[in-house]
């Protein structure tokens, strides 16, 4: 995998030769977004190193900070679309085999009614630096999350997310690969945590289904009773 992405992240590297920074921030944390195997740290560090070397002032560093969450953001829409649309078509044809219902995933969506609750979670899950970004556009999507409350939260989660790694590429000029590899390693754990979430999701479809067994069994019964009387 190393192998495919290396000349992704070459790529990267060079645009920020030759790109105003906010260009590259936003255009960077966009492609970062789309492939997910890019390392996280990567645009944003590299960033705040080019900011530090051109002594740029803390009000250019919120700027680009802005930048990138904006370029991410539109990155996470669009993964978003996809797996919102692939989820109509997947459970839709394939529900059946894999015991998921559309109806099953819309009353999720429905408890997901983009209150404060879900737009802290989104918010978290972007801000946490040890968060791989992707897959939670993925889950997003498959869950339909309300979508205001997606975009909102991610853009200011990710501003969030932002400082921290550009701060780190500011001030740690000669570390930079050793950062980027730990924040890296650190993630593994993100994925383990979002695949806890995938399955506190999975609890919910099983309950409700358990439920609704349950009605349609008391109903039949009720209906046994007064078809005797």
């Amino acid at each position: 995998m190393s192998n495919i992405i290396q000349p992704l992240i070459d790529i990267l590297k060079n645009l920020s030769n030759f790109m105003p920074l906010e260009w590259f921030t936003f255009f960077g944390a966009f492609i970062e977004e789309l492939i997910a195997p890019i390392p996280s740290p990567l645009v944003m560090t590299l960033a705040g190193s080019i900011a530090s070397t051109n002594q740029a002032s803390m009000v250019f560093l919120l700027l680009i900070s802005l930048t990138g969450a904006l370029g991410k953001t539109i990155g996470s829409y669009l993964i978003y679309l996809i797996s919102n649309k692939a989820e109509h078509l997947i459970v839709g044809k394939f529900g059946k085999f894999i015991g998921v219902t559309e109806k099953e995933i819309d009353v999720i969506s429905k408890k997901l009614n983009g209150g404060w609750k879900d737009y802290l979670v989104i918010f978290l899950l972007r801000a946490i630096p040890i968060m791989p970004t992707a897959p939670v556009s993925v889950v997003c999507g498959l869950i339909a999350l309300d979508l205001k409350a997606y975009l909102s939260a991610s853009f200011v989660g990710t501003i969030v997310r932002n400082i921290f790694y550009i701060y780190l590429g500011f001030t740690s000029l000669n570390a930079l690969e050793s950062i980027n590899e730990d924040i890296s390693a650190f993630e593994k754990l993100g994925y383990i945590i979002l695949l806890v979430f995938m399955f506190i999701i999975f609890l919910v479809i099983y309950n409700h289904r358990k439920k609704g067994s349950a009605m349609t069994i008391l109903e039949k019964s009720e209906k046994n009773q007064k078809s005797h009387e």
